[in-house]
């Protein structure tokens, strides 16, 4: 029972570490249309350090009532394709009793859809950006994480503790900055290979994306003018 309970902690707060380093190291240049890369929370890290107990997990469920219960953390890029994540997730039958637990990996990087950047949604929430994982308890300043929305859309692995592995598409949805009108709601939905069950009802839970707030602010610039090496004489030079 303990191994049960520490080992999905262990994991969550590691790939948060992981992630949030790898952001902030790297850079997160910008394209025509905005970031290119960008942390991923989903039900974790300090997502989870606001007393509402709502925020973690995510709970998505089908039209028969059974559930998934997602947490999890990654980084993904939107130039090069790609994205690492992982978490775990919890099955429920339609009457609450759990049918397996398990992590996830993302294997897919599919599609993102940048909504925009929230410059103050953490400070209008009153989320503290960094429990102890994350460094010292301070609100927002310039170097640190700005929030941003959108939906990402990854293939998934699901491994149970028993069982057999399954294939599934991760819909994530962080709805801040310009919200499409048919994504309103904040959450995850997942659906399986093979014609299983669409879960697809948003219960519950927090998602975010994350992008380094020195980069996400920078002007992009052009190269240097050449220097003249045959500048013209001053007005009235000799």
């Amino acid at each position: 029972m303990h191994t049960q309970e520490i080992f999905p902690f262990s994991l969550i707060r590691c790939l948060a570490v992981s992630s949030l380093a790898l952001l902030l190291a790297a850079g997160t240049g910008l394209a025509q249309t905005g970031p290119v890369n960008f942390a991923l929370l989903v039900g974790a890290g300090f997502l989870c350090d606001v007393g509402d107990s709502s925020a973690c997990p995510a709970v998505v469920k089908s039209a028969d009532g059974s559930s998934y219960e997602l947490s999890g953390v990654g980084t993904l890029s939107t130039q090069s394709k790609s994205v690492t994540a992982a978490g775990t997730f919890t099955h429920k039958s339609p009457n609450g009793n759990t049918l397996e637990v398990g992590i996830w990996v993302a294997t897919e990087f599919v599609s993102f859809n940048f909504y925009g950047l929230a410059p103050g949604a953490l400070l209008h929430s009153g989320t503290p950006l960094g429990p102890d994982q994350f460094g010292p308890r301070r609100m927002p300043m310039m170097g640190s994480p700005i929030a941003a929305g959108g939906l990402a859309v990854l293939r998934i692995r699901l491994l149970p503790r028993s069982g057999f592995p399954r294939n599934a598409t991760l819909q994530v949805n962080c709805a801040l900055g310009k919200v499409p009108d048919e994504h309103p709601e904040e959450g995850i939905s997942l659906s399986f290979e093979k014609g299983d069950a669409e879960f697809e009802e948003k219960v519950s839970g927090r998602a975010l994306f994350l992008v380094d707030r020195f980069a996400a602010g920078a002007p992009a610039k052009g190269p240097a003018p050449a220097a003249n090496p045959n500048p013209a004489p001053a007005e009235g030079q000799q």
